[in-house]
């Protein structure tokens, strides 16, 4: 995908470490100026310090998704900076380890944890849209993609305002998808299933992690780069005609009966 995105200038949120700075890095290999925005701006320098290091384009810019004018000003520090948007990866969440810990049974939920979730994740992903794309449609159409999660298409024990708020995105990603596809403009969603990045070792222990690898159909975790291979396509013109779409990547995790594991094991198929 080299050159596939020469000129274009994207916005990467939440890109200063894990799924967000995969993503970063892909598009700004594939020739694109990248703007990294994130509220860890030291990891956000980082990355964009060594992206230009390797001969790529990239900025570094506070982002607060809780608060609309630090998501106004980002999208005018990057006009001014570069002239256009043209790729917008809403990739940014709320997944402090507070938080996560504190999303549990909905009988004990404190409701103030319901509200951070929808606050950040729904809601700070419609603002970034909402001011992004004016900019894309006086440069003639781009592409957005919302990081969703998988646990947005089922049902799970954990985390009911994550994944409630992310089910959010998809529905938000079908909107923008409808409301500005005649400006050329496209919005997708993906669907992570779980990535081993060094937040998922944190939250989880060995025990959980080859317990869900058991559902795994592929032979693997996925990985970040996973992750920006799938973004990649979307960005790019390899996908021009796709829009409105929820797409999983998780190694088919969602996509089987829920006893397909068992029965391997059972019938001790390799």
């Amino acid at each position: 995908m080299s050159g596939q995105l020469d000129g274009k200038v994207a916005i990467v949120t939440g890109s200063g470490a894990n799924i967000g700075e995969a993503c970063a890095r892909a598009l700004a290999k594939a020739g694109a100026a990248v703007v990294l925005a994130d509220i860890n701006m030291a990891g956000a320098e980082a990355v964009a310090s060594d992206i230009a290091a390797g001969g790529g384009t990239a900025m570094a810019h506070a982002l607060d998704l809780a608060e609309e004018d630090s998501v106004r000003t980002l999208v005018a520090a990057t006009v001014q900076r570069f002239g256009r948007i043209d790729v917008l990866h809403n990739n940014a969440a709320d997944t402090r380890l507070e938080q996560m810990a504190a999303d549990g049974r909905i009988t004990e939920l404190d409701a103030a944890v319901w509200d951070r979730a929808f606050h950040i994740n729904a809601r700070g992903t419609m603002l970034m849209i909402k001011h992004a794309v004016p900019h894309m449609i006086a440069a003639g159409g781009g592409s957005i993609i919302n990081t969703s999660t998988g646990v947005s298409l089922t049902g799970d024990i954990f985390n009911p305002s994550y994944s409630s708020s992310k089910a959010a995105v998809n529905a938000l990603t079908r909107n923008v998808a409808v409301q500005f596809g005649r400006h050329n403009i496209r919005c997708n969603a993906v669907t992570p299933g779980l990535v081993l990045s060094p937040l998922a070792r944190r939250m989880m222990s060995e025990a959980q992690i080859e317990m869900i690898q058991r559902h795994v159909l592929l032979p693997r975790f996925s990985v970040p780069e996973d992750i920006a291979g799938a973004v990649l396509f979307l960005a790019s013109d390899a996908s021009s005609f796709i829009t409105g779409q929820i797409i999983s990547v998780d190694g088919g995790i969602v996509h089987h009966t829920p006893y397909t594991a068992d029965v391997l094991a059972a019938l001790e198929v390799n």
